[in-house]
This record gives structure tokens, sequence and C-alpha cells, in this order.
């Protein structure tokens, strides 16, 4: 089964979904031979190595969620993957993207213009970027998780939840955040990863 497949079984995508991802990947391979948004050897395997694993969050949107701010946005993975997806699943949310990288910003704005996404990128540093107050914070592969959780005490609701996807070395990066932080987590095993885990917080403050 494609990987293209394997997300419109796992998540019931419709056709105009499917289209805009797409599209999303069209403009990721051409705007990457000029500025690195990813490694290039993961091109050839770009649904499942990014698209796929970014998509994997969704499931664990609330219903009343409205504001999501991904934090570090790079190529929009995941925060234009989940504006995509919530246009058909959850209509009301606006995904906010932050990127300091001023090349990779227009890059994000190309694609939420082009693709009609209710989203909006601020280009600019996260601990330098007004308090979002979202519902959801994400990020993927930006920071060590008492980093993180700095960040998303910064833009997270006092009930919001932080959504971050990790590798291998999960386990420790939990442990190590704990001497700062205190939090209620859930681990939920990769689907894309099989040593990683998406972790789940809330709760966060400081020690």
């Amino acid at each position: 089964m494609k990987d293209q497949d394997r997300l419109m079984a796992d998540l019931d995508v419709s056709r105009e979904t499917m289209d805009r991802l797409e599209a999303y990947t069209a403009f990721l391979k051409k705007w990457n031979r000029a500025i690195n948004l990813v490694g290039r050897n993961t091109v050839p395997v770009l649904w499942e190595r990014h698209i796929l694993d970014s998509a994997q969050i969704m499931a664990f949107c609330p219903e009343e969620a409205r504001v999501w701010a991904d934090l570090g946005s790079g190529a929009g993975l995941p925060g234009a993957i989940v504006a995509v997806l919530a246009a058909q699943f959850c209509p009301q949310l606006l995904v906010t993207c932050v990127e300091s990288d001023q090349r990779k910003a227009a890059f994000l704005r190309t694609v939420v213009r082009e693709l009609d996404l209710k989203a909006r990128v601020v280009a600019g540093r996260i601990e330098e970027t007004e308090p979002l107050e979202a519902d959801i914070v994400s990020a993927r592969a930006l920071a060590p998780l008492p980093d993180l959780l700095a960040y998303a005490s910064r833009h997270l609701k006092p009930a919001g939840r932080a959504i971050f996807l990790k590798g291998s070395g999960y386990l420790s990066e939990i442990e190590r955040a704990r001497d700062e932080w205190t939090f209620d987590i859930k681990t939920v095993p990769s689907k894309t990863d099989k040593s990683g885990a998406i972790l789940i917080l809330g709760g966060i403050r400081r020690a």
C-alpha cells in the first residue's frame, strides 16, 4: 500500500484534502532545491518520513480546540499538514506557524496562500513572539524537551496541551525535563518511527 493510500485509510481523508497534500509536497520539492526545508536524502521517502509522521498527531486534536500553534515550523511539518487536515476535520481551527528563518517563513506563506489554508505565519523567534494563547502547541525535531516546555508554557492556555514528536531518546528527555518542570504526560507510540513516540503533555509548570 502506498503511503498516500495509508493516509487516506487511517484518517478517511477526502480527495480534496489529498489534492492539497499533493500540492504541498510539490511546493516543498520545488523550494527544497533552493533552501534546505528537509534533508535531500529524505525527499524520496517524503510521505512516510514527513507527511504521515506529521499527520498522525491530528488524532489528538480536541473537538473544542480553536487555536493551534506550531513552533519552529520550518517546512510546515507538522503545522502546514495540520492546517490541511483541519480544513476537513476541524474547520474552526486556526493554525499559527512560528518560524524565525525568513526564507522558510516565505515558503510557509506561499503554502498558506496557494492552498487557501486557515493559517497564519509569524516570522520571529518563539521566545520573542507575543503569547499565542493556544489550545495546542506542537513541535517536531526542534529542541530538547526542557526547552520545548519553556516555549509551550509561554504560548499555551492554562488548560492547553502540548504535542511533541520525539525520536528514540524521548525517555531520557522526559527524565531530564522533570528536574525543571512538572507536567502530566501521555506517550503514544509513533506510527512511522518504531523507536519514537508522540508526547502529549498538560499541566505544564516550573518545578
